[in-house]
C-alpha cells in the first residue's frame, strides 16, 4: 500500500511562494511548487535530501549566488 504524501513548507517561510516537501514515506522524499502543486514534483532518496540540506545549513546562498 502506498503512503499518500503529507506535503508541508518550512516554518521559515512567510508566504506560500516556497516549496512544499513531504518526508512522510521510509524510501523517498518529495519535493514541489507550492504555487503549481499539480505540476508534479522531484523523488529523491532520504539520503540524497539530507545531503542537499546539509549543503544549504554550510552554504551562504544569496539570489544570484553561493557562497
Amino acid at each position: 500500500m502506498t503512503t499518500k504524501p503529507k506535503w508541508r513548507t518550512s516554518s521559515y517561510t512567510k508566504s506560500d511562494t516556497c516549496v512544499e516537501v513531504s518526508d512522510n514515506q521510509p524510501d523517498l522524499v518529495l519535493v514541489r511548487d507550492s504555487k503549481d502543486p499539480d505540476r508534479g514534483c522531484l523523488a529523491l532518496r532520504p539520503a540524497a535530501w539530507s545531503s542537499f540540506l546539509d549543503f544549504l545549513r554550510a552554504t551562504e546562498v544569496r539570489p544570484g549566488r553561493v557562497r
